[in-house]
């Protein structure tokens, strides 16, 4: 799965899974956009660690949910580079998976819905609609996008998120059907409960373990573990499958 030559967009890639995903791509000889909102230090720290595996990266700052910036972001990859071709989704509104903290339904207001909306699909749709031109220049572009297990089975009603991942969904299934004929796949990746990272730094040990026993790998994902799908959906390996949602939570959950 070599990307030798090829360059690929990481939004939210400062740290966890996306850190991981841009680790991965330079593995495989990729240039990486490491874009990052605040964390700076860690953006560039991920930097040398793509660079020391054996790829090209560049850290650039945006906030993907304002549609200027996803313009400029895509435009800057492009600038540096001199291509685009594997857009990956990550970037999404801070959340806390807590289940013990959670807000009910009754407890939630629109506009927190909304939140998680411009986090996970609006971030998407704009950096989608920026990067088109150049995925499809080719006619070989792959978009990678990040959602979640819950789409599948709320084992835990985070019900703002995992409504707005399912809506992602749906966006990357109409992007596929539209896009295929142009030689654009869109793929989904679905990672059940993640740990270490930030989202799931307060959710309580005795709750892990309960997912654990309820997975038959018996484990927690990794980031690195959401990585290598990711890489495999963007490569040539993938190249006749589009569309799919690809569940990555040890058989937690299984269809």
């Amino acid at each position: 799965m070599t990307f030798q030559g090829k360059t690929v967009l990481v939004s939210g890639a400062s740290r966890g899974i996306g850190a991981a995903i841009a680790l991965a791509f330079a593995r495989e000889g990729a240039a990486v956009a490491v874009n990052y909102l605040q964390q700076k230090d860690a953006a560039h720290a991920v930097v040398a660690g793509c660079r020391k595996a054996g790829g090209d990266a560049v850290a650039l700052q945006a906030d993907v949910t304002d549609p200027a910036q996803a313009r400029s972001l895509v435009q800057r990859t492009v600038d540096e580079f001199g291509r685009l071709d594997v857009l990956v989704n990550n970037a999404f509104a801070p959340y806390s998976f807590d289940p013990e903290r959670r807000a009910a339904f009754g407890d939630l207001a629109w506009p927190q819905y909304l939140q998680q909306f411009e986090g996970s699909v609006g971030a998407a749709f704009h950096l989608c609609q920026a990067a088109l031109p150049h995925l499809r220049a080719r006619a070989d572009g792959a978009i990678v996008n990040l959602v979640s297990d819950l789409v599948e089975d709320p084992v835990v009603p985070y019900h703002d998120y995992a409504t707005a991942k399912t809506a992602l969904v749906g966006f990357s299934r109409q992007l596929a059907a539209e896009l295929g004929p142009q030689g654009v796949r869109v793929n989904c990746v679905a990672p059940g409960l993640v740990h270490p990272t930030a989202g799931s730094a307060a959710t309580r040990a005795s709750f892990r373990e309960a997912i654990m026993q309820a997975t038959p790998l018996r484990r927690l994902a990794r980031p690195e573990d959401v990585a290598g799908p990711v890489v495999f959906l963007a490569s040539e390996a993938a190249a006749f499958i589009t569309g799919q949602v690809l569940l990555v939570d040890g058989g937690r959950v299984m269809r």
